[in-house]
């Protein structure tokens, strides 16, 4: 490393233990139905909103705002490398003499890499539109076809670049 280098860290992780599979880590992603989204501004202050998205397989994640010119587009337009965050908490282990000796149960995992706005198109915008109505909607729902609120909506595509998944089931593992 030379002296003005900083370290990439991404993906890198303290306890080895607890990396999870790709494979596993990529599923849980599929299955969680909110995102915690990480972008930094102009200034440097990191900013994080929940987010709705899509994931399905392969090397892509799908978010999406509103069409207006918010925070999060505008940090996006500025610096198009984003971290997504997707968890699982689970119940807290009692430690045995100390509270420090406590455990946590949780599944996270996280995603780097840059993302993509596809302002204008219609098709994927209408593709991610029926996922999120599968994933979170009621079957029993109906509606007339189309959307004609679609330019109300901004899409973004995150190219995976780093993905690691983490698990710890507490005390008892």
């Amino acid at each position: 490393m030379t002296p003005n280098t900083v370290p990439d860290l991404r993906g890198q992780m303290f306890r080895g233990k607890r990396l999870m599979p790709d494979a596993d880590a990529r599923e849980f992603l599929s299955k969680q139905k909110i995102a915690h989204v990480g972008t930094v501004d102009g200034n440097g202050f990191p900013y994080v909103v929940p987010l709705v998205y899509i994931y399905e397989s392969g090397d892509s994640l799908y978010l999406h705002t509103g069409a207006h010119q918010g925070h999060f587009l505008t940090n996006v337009q500025q610096n198009p490398r984003i971290c997504v965050e997707v968890s699982d908490i689970g119940p807290l282990h009692k430690g045995k003499r100390f509270a420090c000796d406590s455990a946590l149960v949780y599944t996270s995992v996280v995603v780097f890499g840059p993302a993509r706005i596809l302002y204008h198109d219609r098709d994927k915008k209408a593709w991610f539109l029926d996922r999120l109505l599968a994933k979170h909607g009621d079957p029993s729902w109906k509606f007339e076809p189309g959307y004609p609120l679609i330019n109300e909506i901004i899409l973004y595509e995150q190219k995976i670049e780093v993905l690691t998944g983490k698990q710890s089931s507490g005390l008892y593992h």
